[in-house]
């Protein structure tokens, strides 16, 4: 490990010089975001803000802001609401999210702190909500960090995720008199380390040795406007499940790649996951297992959406065993496959 050359020695300063801070590397996490609690406005803002990121959303304000301030938002902070209610860890009053997120970037502040020493920061921010992007890009600047690893917690790579993500960081790195040097995370959708990973916790749901009919990689879908204007997101989840279909083994017709999570009135991408789950039971497929590879952390759109409303449609339509293969989460493997992922952007800074 390099020693740290600080900026400038404390004899080499004038006495009424402001104290400089040994120089540090930060590495700063960053996941999509929650609301701050499940009642009405705290859901509101949170969805204010996620709704109208152009990424995300990409209509003329002039039509979407009063449709979304008027309409949209007067009723579903109440049903959005209700859903994180039913998934809100109580325990520690936050989102699942929230909690994940704080344990990954303990266990990497760990592993990175064995590997480094006290020469690495680490925290974690949200693009939505709280804690901001620009409050914990502040943070690590104020411990000395002059040079910033910046990892949106996204392995697919998409304009309405990764990209919004960088935005927002670059946008705080505009407040900044003394910028960082700043590097961002490409995706690691097909990342060895990372499809391990997923094998792993599929066949963790499958120590008995048996498995389902079929296996649904659920993504969160976007409209399909954006694949023809250029986003990647779609194939790489693709390649994401088939890498893992390889990994497990498993014939073509075992492993099925969905989307979740639409919204509004055009064609998002297809197959829609709660569509595709009740057709795959009326097919006889009546044990499946369904997994998110696309989210880091577990959150309402895979404890509320995927294993409530999900699995409804599917046993309705005659399914029997609807199995729900969590996230990765904090698991070790997930940690590793992060941690050669950080190792590899850090090099030549640490």
């Amino acid at each position: 490990m390099k020693d740290i050359q600080p900026t400038a020695t404390s004899s080499a300063l004038p006495s009424d010089h402001p104290k400089m801070p040994a120089q540090k590397v930060g590495v700063l996490l960053a996941n999509l975001g929650t609301p701050d609690a499940t009642s009405y406005w705290p859901m509101r803002r949170y969805l204010s803000e996620f709704l109208s990121d152009r990424r995300v959303i990409d209509y003329s304000p002039w039509f979407w802001q009063p449709l979304l301030q008027l309409v949209i938002l007067s009723k579903r902070p109440f049903s959005s609401g209700e859903a994180y209610a039913s998934i809100w860890n109580n325990e520690v009053d936050e989102s699942p999210l929230l909690t994940i997120t704080k344990e990954q970037t303990s266990k990497i502040e760990i592993a990175l702190r064995d590997r480094y020493g006290a020469e690495v920061e680490v925290d974690y921010c949200m693009r939505y909500g709280n804690p901001s992007t620009e409050s914990k890009l502040r943070a690590l600047v104020k411990k000395g960090c002059q040079k910033i690893l910046f990892f949106p917690l996204y392995p697919q790579y998409a304009g309405a995720t990764t990209a919004t993500a960088n935005d927002q960081f670059f946008r705080a790195l505009m407040k900044e008199r003394w910028q960082p040097a700043t590097r961002t995370v490409p995706a690691y959708f097909e990342h060895p380390l990372y499809i391990d990973a997923l094998a792993q916790s599929v066949h963790r749901a499958y120590t008995n040795g048996m498995k389902p009919d079929v296996l649904v990689t659920s993504y969160h879908g976007l409209p399909k406007r954006y694949l023809t204007e250029g986003d990647p997101y779609h194939c790489q989840c693709q390649k994401t499940s088939r890498l893992l279909k390889e990994k497990l083994g498993w014939q073509d017709e075992e492993v099925v790649v969905t989307f979740q999570s639409r919204f509004g009135p055009e064609e998002w991408l297809q197959p829609y996951t709660v569509e595709e789950v009740a057709r795959l039971a009326k097919d006889g497929k009546k044990n499946l297992a369904i997994m998110a590879p696309a989210f880091s952390a577990d959150c309402v759109e895979t404890l509320e959406e995927i294993n409530e409303e999900i699995r409804e449609s599917f046993l309705e339509a005659g399914g029997e065993t609807f199995t729900y293969i969590p996230c990765l989460n904090s698991d070790d493997a997930h940690i590793t496959a992060l941690m050669s992922v950080i190792e590899t952007e850090l090099k030549g800074w640490v």
